[in-house]
């Protein structure tokens, strides 16, 4: 008798997809329409859907500070492109974030044991907990990868919803760390899942592994997205993060939410990029000229 997953997986048609078919169906997207959306104005859009984001060991409160300070008066310095999407730090940092923080964009923390999340579910939750209490509006999570390669389905899904109720009203995005899942059909899997326990947000990446978001992963968990939403109604948003440092690699994966998706994930509240070099990128081609801000 099937499981009530592998009827979910069944629905979504989890086991037909593949990779060759999924790479096929990229190059023919990114042939007939990468060159359209190659304009400034993509680059803005691009740039306003960035997560600004800062992960690492060495981070330090003053350094918070002076990355936060930098999006305060970003529009002073750039009156002519729209804003950052959020800024994304490691739970330590949240509360800097948020004392420093005027503008109205969002607080991400990245939770639960990131970024192995190889720890107690308590653990996870009570992080979660604490992130919002602080004062987190988004909260990045890792699916324990390990159980979802092993099959655990029921227990990555347990967890997933156990979290998501610790996050309140703080959107959930659910990091799939797709390098590791490998094939296309477990990312599917991984992707509805996800979908299914609440995730507001999927999620390539940590940044953390070799392989990050990859075309292949956007056109995947795209898919997903809108085979969710054509059977349920709901709108989960798309986040494609680690390695996108150029402007080429944005508008390579804005060209895939616009035409998987449709032009309603084109802005910041369901489309978002996690990013640190990007941004300077972004604004060196919309300025016409090298750019250091952040």
């Amino acid at each position: 008798m099937a499981t009530k997953f592998e009827e979910l997986f069944s629905t979504y048609g989890c086991d037909l997809i593949t990779d060759e078919l999924v790479k096929k169906e990229l190059e023919k997207i990114l042939s007939e329409h990468f060159e359209e959306n190659n304009t400034t104005d993509v680059y803005k859009q691009c740039f306003n859907c960035i997560d600004l984001t800062s992960l690492k060991e060495t981070d330090t409160e003053d350094e918070i500070r002076t990355m936060v300070q930098k999006v305060n008066d970003f529009e002073e310095n750039f009156p002519n492109t729209p804003n950052i999407g959020a800024i994304c730090v490691f739970p330590s940092m949240v509360s800097t974030v948020k004392s420093t923080l005027t503008e109205p964009i969002g607080i991400a923390a990245v939770s639960a044991g990131f970024p192995a999340s190889q720890t107690f579910l308590e653990v996870k939750v009570a992080e979660t907990s604490l992130c919002v209490m602080e004062g987190a509006t988004e909260i990045d999570v890792v699916i324990s990868v390990g159980k979802m390669l092993e099959g655990k389905y029921e227990e990555v899904y347990e967890e997933l919803t156990e979290i998501k109720s610790a996050c309140r009203d703080a959107h959930l995005k659910v990091i799939l760390e797709t390098g590791a899942l490998k094939t296309a059909s477990v990312i599917k899997k991984a992707s509805v899942l996800a979908m299914a326990a609440g995730a507001d947000f999927i999620k390539t990446s940590t940044g953390k592994i070799p392989v990050a978001a990859t075309p292949e992963a956007t056109y995947i968990m795209c898919s997903a997205i809108r085979e969710w939403n054509e059977k349920t109604g709901e709108k989960v948003g798309y986040k494609p993060a680690g390695g996108i440092s150029t402007t080429e690699d944005a508008v390579k994966h804005y060209t895939l939410v616009k035409e998987i998706l449709g032009g309603q994930w084109l802005n910041n509240k369901l489309f978002r990029f996690g990013a640190s070099r990007l941004a300077n990128n972004l604004l060196t081609s919309i300025t016409g000229k090298k750019v250091n801000y952040f």
